[in-house]
């Protein structure tokens, strides 16, 4: 449905994406991550033709964005950042007006707007199509925005920042919203909120440094970053030693430290890398007679594999520069 190769975008002489390539396939819901300056907005905008390309390619449903930017246009919703309003127009009104440029007329204008506005919850209260823009609150704002760049059906949808400025109730709203859309649509979606995207896409995409530096489920992307598999055991009932050496002799195991918890120890297990030895662990303490209160496996989470990444990305693209000076 999406398809980039080697798509480069320069700014006079400083090049906002460098080369990426990625593919999105249809009914995705995609998130696209990155850091302040990463490159992400610049794709965004060459995939919905606001900006051409400097190099490489980049079709949507099949078409060419530079060559055949009037059909990308027909496939594709696009809703900015900040949407733009007529604030003095009520919400029926600027529907009205958007479907007519989108050349939806009549019934067929009055059948898109009512579906829009019942898949985005502004058919209730009733009331609310009759409302200017300027009173609705920023969530409603955002819904509105979203219901317009569904009006003609589009086969994908990039959603830039679409939960910025809300509230957790109204987050939670529109994240339920974005996920319903993966049956109809394919989403596109660039987000700062990480735990937002790990909800609500089904596969990310890291850019940093105008480079792709990851893409993957979120469960792939923070196994990454984990490393060693690390357990955290509370016990009671041996002494520190006992725990230790007990612990070290189970298979896969690489190392267990100890430290006081009130009157329990709290032992932290390293064991080799994708080794999950709980089972072990519990059937242990059982034949040893000991006391347990917790036993987890630690997971990595996935703000610590962005900050990771980009790091790691934005050092070679530091290295690049120098090199190249």
């Amino acid at each position: 449905m999406i398809d980039v190769k080697n798509l480069t975008k320069w700014y006079g002489s400083v090049p906002a994406v460098d080369d990426i390539s990625f593919h999105v396939e249809k009914g995705q819901i995609v998130g696209f991550l990155g850091p302040n300056g990463a490159g992400k907005s610049t794709t965004l905008k060459v995939l919905t033709c606001f900006h051409p390309p400097t190099s490489g390619t980049a079709t949507v449903a099949g078409h060419d964005v530079l060559d055949e930017s009037l059909q990308v246009r027909r496939k594709i919703g696009y809703m900015p950042e900040a949407v733009p309003f007529y604030p003095e127009m009520r919400v029926g009104e600027f529907l009205k007006f958007r479907a007519s440029l989108r050349d939806l007329r009549g019934k067929q204008r009055k059948i898109a707007i009512e579906h829009v506005a019942k898949r985005c919850w502004l058919s209730e209260p009733e009331n609310m199509m009759r409302r200017p823009i300027g009173q609705l609150s920023r969530g409603y704002k955002q819904r509105v925005g979203l219901a317009e760049v569904m009006l003609h059906n589009p086969e994908v949808l990039v959603l830039d920042e679409p939960t910025i400025g809300l509230d957790p109730a109204q987050i939670r709203a529109m994240r339920d919203l974005i996920r319903g859309l993966g049956d109809d649509h394919t989403v596109i979606l660039s987000s700062h909120i990480l735990a937002e995207v790990e909800q609500t896409c089904s596969r990310l995409i890291i850019i940093a440094a105008g480079k792709i530096a990851a893409e993957g489920t979120a469960d792939e992307l923070r196994r990454r970053v984990l490393g060693p598999s690390r357990l955290i055991v509370e016990l009671k009932g041996a002494d520190d030693g006992e725990f230790i050496s007990s612990i070290k002799a189970i298979s896969n195991v690489r190392s267990v430290e100890a430290t006081a918890a009130g009157n329990w120890t709290r032992l932290t297990v390293q064991a080799d890398t994708n080794a999950d030895p709980r089972s072990e662990v519990f059937a242990l303490a059982s034949q040893k007679g000991w006391q347990m209160r917790e036993l987890r496996r630690e997971i990595g989470s996935l703000e610590d594999f962005f900050v990771q990444i980009t790091y790691e990305q934005n050092v070679l693209a530091g290295e690049r520069a120098v090199a190249s000076a």
